[in-house]
Protein backbone atom coordinates (compact mmCIF):
# COMPACT_ATOMS: atom_id res chain seq x y z
CA UNK A 1 0.00 0.00 0.00
CA UNK A 2 1.82 3.19 -0.86
CA UNK A 3 1.34 6.55 0.63
CA UNK A 4 0.07 8.35 -2.69
CA UNK A 5 -2.98 6.10 -2.24
CA UNK A 6 -4.39 8.86 0.56
CA UNK A 7 -3.05 11.83 -0.77
CA UNK A 8 -5.44 11.38 -3.93
CA UNK A 9 -8.46 11.35 -1.59
CA UNK A 10 -7.26 15.25 -1.08
CA UNK A 11 -7.75 16.14 -4.60
CA UNK A 12 -11.44 16.74 -5.34
CA UNK A 13 -11.51 18.61 -2.14
CA UNK A 14 -9.00 20.85 -3.25
CA UNK A 15 -10.86 21.80 -6.01
CA UNK A 16 -11.90 25.54 -5.20
CA UNK A 17 -15.71 25.22 -5.78
CA UNK A 18 -15.48 22.78 -3.06
CA UNK A 19 -13.29 24.09 -0.85
CA UNK A 20 -16.01 27.27 -0.14
CA UNK A 21 -18.70 24.45 0.83
CA UNK A 22 -17.45 23.32 4.22
CA UNK A 23 -21.13 22.15 5.45
CA UNK A 24 -21.22 19.07 3.16
CA UNK A 25 -24.20 16.16 3.29
CA UNK A 26 -22.98 12.68 4.83
CA UNK A 27 -24.30 9.50 4.16
CA UNK A 28 -27.11 8.92 6.49
CA UNK A 29 -26.20 6.01 8.64
CA UNK A 30 -27.43 4.41 12.14
CA UNK A 31 -24.51 3.55 15.03
CA UNK A 32 -25.64 -0.01 16.08
CA UNK A 33 -22.36 -0.51 18.03
CA UNK A 34 -19.73 1.35 19.30
CA UNK A 35 -16.81 0.64 20.86
CA UNK A 36 -14.40 3.69 20.35
CA UNK A 37 -12.63 3.86 17.90
CA UNK A 38 -14.76 0.86 16.45
CA UNK A 39 -18.24 1.21 15.36
CA UNK A 40 -21.01 -1.07 13.58
CA UNK A 41 -23.20 0.97 11.19
CA UNK A 42 -26.35 0.58 9.19
CA UNK A 43 -26.41 2.62 6.25
CA UNK A 44 -29.65 3.72 4.37
CA UNK A 45 -29.83 2.75 0.91
CA UNK A 46 -27.57 5.15 -1.55
CA UNK A 47 -27.17 6.04 -5.14
CA UNK A 48 -23.33 6.59 -6.20
CA UNK A 49 -21.25 8.05 -8.66
CA UNK A 50 -18.46 5.42 -10.08
CA UNK A 51 -15.91 5.04 -12.49
CA UNK A 52 -13.82 2.10 -13.31
CA UNK A 53 -10.42 2.83 -13.93
CA UNK A 54 -6.80 0.70 -14.79
CA UNK A 55 -3.14 0.77 -14.51
CA UNK A 56 -0.84 2.36 -12.11
CA UNK A 57 -2.07 3.35 -8.54
CA UNK A 58 -1.13 6.98 -9.29
CA UNK A 59 -2.35 7.48 -13.08
CA UNK A 60 -5.79 5.10 -12.33
CA UNK A 61 -6.85 7.11 -9.37
CA UNK A 62 -6.03 10.82 -10.85
CA UNK A 63 -8.18 9.57 -13.86
CA UNK A 64 -10.68 8.45 -11.88
CA UNK A 65 -11.38 11.36 -9.70
CA UNK A 66 -11.36 13.77 -12.69
CA UNK A 67 -13.86 11.98 -14.53
CA UNK A 68 -16.20 12.55 -11.24
CA UNK A 69 -15.78 16.11 -10.55
CA UNK A 70 -16.54 16.79 -14.39
CA UNK A 71 -19.99 14.99 -14.04
CA UNK A 72 -19.75 16.58 -10.80
CA UNK A 73 -19.19 20.18 -12.14
CA UNK A 74 -21.63 19.69 -15.44
CA UNK A 75 -20.39 17.40 -17.80
CA UNK A 76 -24.37 15.57 -17.90
CA UNK A 77 -27.48 16.46 -19.30
CA UNK A 78 -28.81 19.16 -18.21
CA UNK A 79 -25.36 20.59 -17.41
CA UNK A 80 -26.52 20.54 -13.69
CA UNK A 81 -24.08 20.86 -11.23
CA UNK A 82 -24.17 18.43 -8.11
CA UNK A 83 -23.61 19.25 -4.55
CA UNK A 84 -20.41 17.21 -3.38
CA UNK A 85 -20.80 15.08 -0.43
CA UNK A 86 -18.30 12.79 2.21
CA UNK A 87 -16.51 11.00 2.30
CA UNK A 88 -14.66 10.16 -0.87
CA UNK A 89 -13.75 6.78 -1.44
CA UNK A 90 -11.40 4.62 -3.35
CA UNK A 91 -11.63 0.88 -3.09
CA UNK A 92 -9.48 -1.64 -5.23
CA UNK A 93 -11.06 -4.15 -6.65
CA UNK A 94 -10.18 -7.69 -5.92
CA UNK A 95 -8.68 -10.40 -9.02
CA UNK A 96 -11.31 -11.76 -10.78
CA UNK A 97 -12.57 -15.01 -8.66
CA UNK A 98 -10.81 -13.86 -5.36
CA UNK A 99 -12.24 -14.48 -2.03
CA UNK A 100 -12.90 -11.66 0.36
CA UNK A 101 -11.94 -12.67 3.59
CA UNK A 102 -10.93 -11.13 6.95
CA UNK A 103 -6.75 -11.42 6.55
CA UNK A 104 -4.40 -9.15 7.43
CA UNK A 105 -3.38 -5.48 5.14
CA UNK A 106 -1.36 -7.47 2.38
CA UNK A 107 -4.24 -8.36 0.87
CA UNK A 108 -5.22 -4.96 -0.07
CA UNK A 109 -2.28 -4.90 -2.10
CA UNK A 110 -3.14 -8.23 -4.27
CA UNK A 111 -5.26 -7.50 -7.16
CA UNK A 112 -5.86 -6.63 -10.88
CA UNK A 113 -4.62 -3.17 -10.87
CA UNK A 114 -8.07 -2.34 -11.39
CA UNK A 115 -10.13 0.40 -9.09
CA UNK A 116 -13.23 1.94 -8.03
CA UNK A 117 -13.89 6.40 -7.42
CA UNK A 118 -17.11 6.63 -5.84
CA UNK A 119 -18.89 9.06 -3.74
CA UNK A 120 -22.72 9.34 -2.52
CA UNK A 121 -24.82 11.22 -3.97
CA UNK A 122 -27.17 13.82 -1.91
CA UNK A 123 -30.17 12.46 -0.49
CA UNK A 124 -32.36 14.89 -2.61
CA UNK A 125 -31.65 12.46 -6.07
CA UNK A 126 -33.19 9.39 -6.85
CA UNK A 127 -31.63 7.41 -9.72
CA UNK A 128 -34.55 9.11 -11.81
CA UNK A 129 -33.72 12.64 -11.27
CA UNK A 130 -30.10 12.69 -11.19
CA UNK A 131 -28.74 14.40 -14.17
CA UNK A 132 -27.36 11.63 -16.49
CA UNK A 133 -23.45 11.49 -17.36
CA UNK A 134 -22.62 12.52 -21.01
CA UNK A 135 -19.64 10.15 -20.24
CA UNK A 136 -20.14 6.73 -20.29
CA UNK A 137 -16.90 5.53 -17.85
CA UNK A 138 -19.46 7.47 -15.16
CA UNK A 139 -21.84 5.26 -14.11
CA UNK A 140 -24.86 5.75 -11.59
CA UNK A 141 -25.33 2.82 -8.60
CA UNK A 142 -28.27 2.36 -6.33
CA UNK A 143 -27.07 0.09 -3.23
CA UNK A 144 -29.20 -1.38 -0.79
CA UNK A 145 -28.80 -0.91 2.99
CA UNK A 146 -25.67 -2.13 4.55
CA UNK A 147 -23.96 -2.67 7.69
CA UNK A 148 -20.24 -1.56 7.88
CA UNK A 149 -17.90 -1.90 10.44
CA UNK A 150 -15.76 1.09 10.67
CA UNK A 151 -12.77 2.29 12.57
CA UNK A 152 -11.98 6.20 13.00
CA UNK A 153 -8.77 8.12 13.69
CA UNK A 154 -7.81 11.47 13.53
CA UNK A 155 -4.18 13.48 12.75
CA UNK A 156 -1.99 12.35 9.49
CA UNK A 157 -1.81 9.24 8.07
CA UNK A 158 1.17 7.03 6.82
CA UNK A 159 1.52 3.77 5.26
CA UNK A 160 2.05 2.37 8.64
CA UNK A 161 -0.38 3.68 10.63
CA UNK A 162 -3.35 2.87 7.63
CA UNK A 163 -1.62 -0.78 7.80
CA UNK A 164 -2.08 -1.05 11.77
CA UNK A 165 -5.86 0.31 11.92
CA UNK A 166 -6.89 -2.08 9.03
CA UNK A 167 -5.44 -4.90 10.97
CA UNK A 168 -7.42 -3.71 14.14
CA UNK A 169 -10.26 -3.20 12.17
CA UNK A 170 -10.22 -6.86 10.95
CA UNK A 171 -9.43 -8.29 14.25
CA UNK A 172 -12.00 -6.00 16.03
CA UNK A 173 -14.56 -7.77 13.89
CA UNK A 174 -13.06 -11.06 14.31
CA UNK A 175 -14.31 -10.69 18.12
CA UNK A 176 -17.42 -10.15 17.70
CA UNK A 177 -18.05 -12.62 14.54
CA UNK A 178 -18.13 -10.19 11.93
CA UNK A 179 -17.73 -11.47 8.34
CA UNK A 180 -16.10 -9.36 5.56
CA UNK A 181 -18.61 -8.58 2.67
CA UNK A 182 -16.10 -6.01 0.58
CA UNK A 183 -12.57 -4.90 0.81
CA UNK A 184 -11.53 -2.17 2.73
CA UNK A 185 -12.87 1.25 1.65
CA UNK A 186 -10.54 4.36 2.76
CA UNK A 187 -12.24 7.80 3.24
CA UNK A 188 -11.41 11.23 3.92
CA UNK A 189 -13.58 13.56 5.05
CA UNK A 190 -11.78 16.96 4.88
CA UNK A 191 -10.17 19.21 2.75
CA UNK A 192 -6.04 19.00 2.82
CA UNK A 193 -5.95 22.37 5.00
CA UNK A 194 -7.47 20.91 7.83
CA UNK A 195 -5.49 20.85 11.29
CA UNK A 196 -4.25 17.49 12.16
CA UNK A 197 -6.46 17.14 15.16
CA UNK A 198 -9.69 17.59 13.73
CA UNK A 199 -9.26 15.84 10.65
CA UNK A 200 -11.57 12.52 10.45
CA UNK A 201 -10.14 9.28 8.35
CA UNK A 202 -12.08 6.19 8.54
CA UNK A 203 -11.33 2.80 7.10
CA UNK A 204 -15.20 0.76 6.40
CA UNK A 205 -15.48 -3.01 5.26
CA UNK A 206 -19.00 -4.25 5.00
CA UNK A 207 -19.93 -7.40 6.78
CA UNK A 208 -22.56 -9.32 6.27
CA UNK A 209 -25.86 -10.17 7.45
Amino acid sequence: MKITFFRILFCLLSFGEIGTAMAIEEPKYVVLEKTPPFELRSYAPMILAEVQVEGGLDEASSQGFRLIAAYIFGQNQPNEKISMTTPVVVEEQPAKGAKIAMTTPVNIESNAGKWTVSFVMPAEYSMESLPKPLNSKVLLRQIPAVKRAVIGFSGFYNENKVAERTLELEEWMKTKNLQAASVPKFARYNPPWTLPFMRRNEIMIDVRD
